[in-house]
């Protein structure tokens, strides 16, 4: 009655709907694999199915050694060794499936989760630290590929196994039966508290896992702000703080194991035992053979063995659901709209921006009533206090988020396209911060275009007077670059950044104060160059220097939440 309850309480509680659905959720991937997975079940079944055969081959041999009956005692040997070698090479089939689809399976989920998180929507999947979706995308994807390879073979298996040794020893003696399964009952209610405090116990571990991971990156890649303001060891002191609390919840875990597992070895010796004394009993009442006394000691050990293992599978499938409840978490964040369609782009347009108004999910309103237009040739400069939304702006025009009121839109001709991931295409795009990548300089450049030639490539670096500089570095744009334009300025970085963009050949560039880390001499070479030959039909700049704004044709400032187009005779 209490464990009705119990079981009742858990449903209505919601655990076991969750991982109910967290399975069916899994579920999909064993179908999309279903043939190898079945071939992995079949040699695991057949491995299983020549072990157990195996214990009465070594009955027959020891009856026959024995002298207990009479026959060929080779071919009893030879009966009995090709049932162990039977069962090694199956067993070592089904390994070596196992990690064929292991290996499958791991890169499609870990593919397709890599492509949504690409294309998720970008505010949702701002609420994700990227150490905690690294860690989903690692460590969550493993354990849920190799739930997908290896849980329910392992079921399977385990479950021909228990039920071959019961139904063979119950054949030969059910009072010996009977004692094996007295323990079922004990390891079936145990597994109650099992249940409750894996799932605990996994989801807090992993939460864990995901901070940790998340402090790492965010030191590694501060690591010179880090030094500059000599806080390393406070860093210390953070890392230490999460260590302890890592340990604290693993040996709460652990201690809980500890006992668990003690108590249940305790139960399996005591029916070991069990069932031999009655073995010895039958042994010395003259009711068995020697033979039979051996295979009952190994069918009562697999039995035992098997039930451990089915037993086992429960905190195994709860780290799986958990896991996969984690990668759910993602997968069920809205994608952004149009993110797998490419808009098709009219040769000349504007972008406009009418009566928008916008807010971030977790803010205060950052623009209200907004008008903006960008026409062909235009050359703009956005201007306003830091924080106070200019690259908002940016990221309404990228569609990477859509105003809460009024629309933005790509006007050319008589059509008129939504701002979104479909429209993205025809804008090249230079954020603040650096933003190189780590490998050659040609590697940073040829991600716009795979494509791009050498030539191409220093003509774009050019534009962005970066070719100087460059021309001086051994390999020139063959040059290694570290993690964040490591072994380079700000300002080089900028302007290989810069270079990136023009490369693309888009008819929008978009600069947020990408040229930040350039002298003023620099930034007007650049900006004339990207004017005269840069193949850019508009471009739009956030900047806080007044002498770049003045060589715009247009110059917008946002004051608070509202935005103004200041005259021209005002902006010089």
């Amino acid at each position: 009655m209490k464990f009705s309850k119990k079981f009742k309480q858990k449903i209505e509680d919601g655990s076991f709907r969750e991982m109910w659905r967290e399975a069916k959720w899994m579920f999909v991937y064993i179908r999309r694999y279903r043939l190898i997975v079945l071939i992995h079940i079949v040699l695991g079944v057949l491995g299983t199915a020549m072990s157990l055969l195996s214990s009465i081959a070594m009955r027959q041999l020891i009856d026959v050694v024995t002298g207990f009956q009479t026959g060929g005692i080779w071919t009893a040997a030879a009966y009995m060794g090709g049932m162990l070698l039977g069962s090694a090479v199956m067993q070592s089939a089904a390994s070596r499936i196992a990690a064929i689809i292991n290996i499958r399976v791991q890169n499609g989920i870990q593919a397709e989760m890599y492509d949504r998180m690409l294309r998720t929507d970008w505010q949702a999947l701002k609420t994700f630290r990227s150490g905690d979706l690294i860690n989903r995308l690692n460590g969550d994807v493993g354990t849920v590929a190799n739930g997908v390879t290896g849980f329910l073979p392992s079921f399977i298996s385990g479950m021909v196994q228990f039920l071959g040794s019961l139904i063979i020893i119950l054949c030969n003696d059910p009072v010996m039966a009977l004692i094996a399964l007295i323990g079922a009952p004990i390891y079936v209610l145990s597994s109650r508290a099992l249940v409750r405090k894996m799932r605990d116990y996994n989801k807090r571990m992993k939460d864990i896992g995901s901070q940790v991971m998340s402090f790492h990156e965010d030191s590694f890649r501060n690591i010179g702000t880090i030094k500059a303001f000599g806080i390393m060891d406070g860093f210390d002191s953070r890392m230490k703080q999460m260590q302890d609390t890592y340990r604290t919840a693993m040996l709460e875990y652990n201690r809980f194991s500890v006992i668990a597992g003690l108590v249940m070895s305790i139960i399996g010796l005591l029916i070991s035992a069990g069932c031999f004394g009655w073995g010895v009993y039958r042994l010395w009442s003259n009711a068995i053979s020697y033979g039979t006394m051996t295979m009952f000691l190994q069918l009562t050990n697999m039995l035992r063995s098997s039930f451990s293992t089915l037993i086992g599978l429960v905190p195994t499938a709860i780290s799986i659901t958990t896991s996969a409840g984690r990668l759910m978490a993602v997968v069920e964040l809205p994608e952004e709209p149009f993110a797998r369609e490419q808009a098709d782009i009219p040769e000349d347009f504007a972008i406009r921006l009418r009566d928008v108004s916008f807010k971030y999910n977790d803010g205060d309103t950052v623009l209200e009533h907004v008008d903006f237009d960008a026409l062909p040739g235009d050359m703009i400069a956005l201007t306003g206090a830091s924080g106070e939304g200019k690259t908002t702006i940016i990221r309404i025009i990228l569609g990477l988020i859509r105003p809460n009121e009024g629309e933005a839109v790509l006007q050319g001709g008589d059509k008129e396209l939504p701002l979104s991931a479909a429209t993205r295409r025809a804008f090249a795009y230079v954020p603040q911060g650096n933003t190189v990548f780590a490998g050659t300089i040609a590697d940073n450049m040829r991600m716009v275009k795979p494509d791009a030639t050498d030539d191409e490539i220093m003509d774009a670096l050019r534009l962005a007077c970066a070719d100087s500089f460059i021309g001086k570095l051994p390999d020139g744009i063959n040059s290694r670059i570290g993690e964040v334009g490591g072994g380079l300025s700000e300002g080089q970085a900028q302007r290989i950044a810069v270079a990136r963009a023009l490369l693309q050949k888009a008819p929008v560039l978009i600069l947020d104060e990408a040229t930040s880390a350039l002298d003023e001499d620099t930034e007007r070479r650049m900006l004339e160059n990207i004017r005269a030959k840069g193949g850019v039909r508009t471009c739009i700049m956030i900047t806080h220097r007044s002498a770049t704004a003045a060589m715009c044709s247009r110059h917008y400032e946002l004051d608070g939440t509202a935005l103004r187009l200041l005259e021209r005779e005002e902006t010089t």
